[in-house]
């Protein structure tokens, strides 16, 4: 439905399981990115004992111009031969912000003086965390990685005309 009239440029879908006391529930990312927008949809199950099955699912459509970090990590073997059959990527993460969710990290801040007592406060810092899809050749097969890493270079490509 939130598609629209739109026609998808790149989309990519991620399927996992999540483990709540003693179930594994699945867990669905859909990635549609548009001329305009990234779909960025989420469906979990919901299996609890003696209830009916149920599903909820979320979309959230984000205007490219909002898209403020698409960060591509990638896990290489035999990195000193990329580019070449023998090196493989076997993970890849893919973090996009576009400023609705900020994680704040905080830890007691460290004094050098092991025989200190003082409180000297906390020091941390704030990320923005908006969305982060894992995909590991182990998990989910090389197929799937060489799709998040084309979906990938798609939305950054985009993302960097958007402004």
């Amino acid at each position: 439905m939130c598609l629209g009239a739109e026609q998808p440029v790149a989309h990519l879908v991620h399927q996992e399981a999540t483990f709540n006391r003693d179930e594994i529930q699945r867990h669905l990312t859909v990635l549609v990115l548009t001329p305009t927008r990234l779909l960025v949809c989420h469906t979990d199950e919901n299996g609890e004992p003696g209830v009916p099955a149920q599903a909820l699912s979320t979309s959230e459509a984000v205007g490219l111009g909002k898209i403020t970090s698409v960060a591509l990590s990638q896990v290489v073997t035999n990195a000193e031969r990329y580019g070449s059959r023998k090196a493989n990527i076997t993970e890849t993460w893919l973090a996009i912000a576009w400023g609705t969710m900020r994680r704040i990290d905080l830890e007691p801040t460290q004094c050098p003086d092991p025989n200190c007592e003082a409180d000297h406060g906390l020091s941390g810092m704030v990320a923005a965390e908006d969305l982060t899809v894992r995909i590991s050749t182990a998990a989910d097969g090389p197929d799937k990685v060489q799709q998040l890493l084309s979906f990938a270079t798609a939305l950054q490509q985009v993302t960097g005309l958007a402004r």
